[in-house]
């Protein structure tokens, strides 16, 4: 046994040392494709929005095919049309926070794509903002104070986007093709008013997520271990 032990260690040493490189190079994990769903199901839980309404949204905002299905991803940046899925969070952290230190506004974040310019206020940090769970709280919120303006849930998520119709309607075009994709999946009941998260900053129109960024601000470079990423609701 004793001359079996250094024998394993030196057959394990590879293994150990490639996963440790895999950490330290920020290699992505399978698991975390499924932390916008999960960040999904509590924000509805917690705000009474209707779960698929959540799952279709974070899947048009930031969905990319993986072994044949559609799955949603927490370290997608958008600025200004220049998009991109960050294999891990730090470097989509470190891509935002150049971004706006250049003086770009016009940058989307996370699961469900919270512009800077118009909700950045709400959180205390872009990490925060960036987080999946504080980021999909605040887009219940956002979508719940749509509803209750607009009184229609596919409404409110055209209105997610922008108020303006046309870009609306264009975005929920691609919208109403990821929810018939969806598996069946069961409404989250709502929780107690009393355990709801305050209402998020007052409702106003959204710029087009993907359009062009203000003119005149530098563009960060891109980050060699980003992926483009192209709207999935655009042709």
């Amino acid at each position: 046994m004793r001359r079996a032990l250094p024998t394993l260690c030196r057959a394990l040493r590879p293994l150990l040392l490639g996963a440790a490189m895999g950490l330290m190079l920020g290699a992505p994990a399978p698991a975390q494709s499924h932390l916008c769903d999960t960040a999904a199901e509590l924000a509805a839980r917690e705000t009474g929005v209707p779960l698929p309404v959540l799952l279709g949204l974070t899947r048009v905002e930031t969905g990319r095919s993986r072994d044949g299905a559609m799955e949603p991803w927490p370290w997608t940046l958008n600025m200004g049309g220049d998009g991109a899925w960050h294999d891990s969070e730090a470097t989509a952290l470190a891509a935002a926070d150049l971004a706006i230190a250049a003086g770009r506004r016009n940058v989307d974040l996370g699961c469900f794509q919270i512009n800077y310019h118009w909700h950045g206020a709400a959180f205390t940090s872009l990490a925060e903002m960036l987080e999946p769970v504080a980021n999909a709280r605040y887009a219940a919120r956002f979508l719940t104070e749509l509803h209750a303006s607009l009184g229609d849930w596919t409404e409110a998520a055209g209105a997610f986007h922008s108020r303006n119709p046309a870009q609306a309607n264009r975005y929920l075009a691609r919208y109403r093709e990821v929810m018939a994709a969806l598996p069946n999946r069961v409404d989250a009941p709502p929780l107690a008013a009393a355990t709801r998260g305050p209402s998020p900053l007052p409702m106003q129109a959204r710029p087009p997520l993907f359009g062009p960024g203000p003119p005149g601000l530098l563009r960060p470079a891109r980050p060699v271990r980003a992926a483009p990423a192209r709207p999935l609701w655009e042709p």
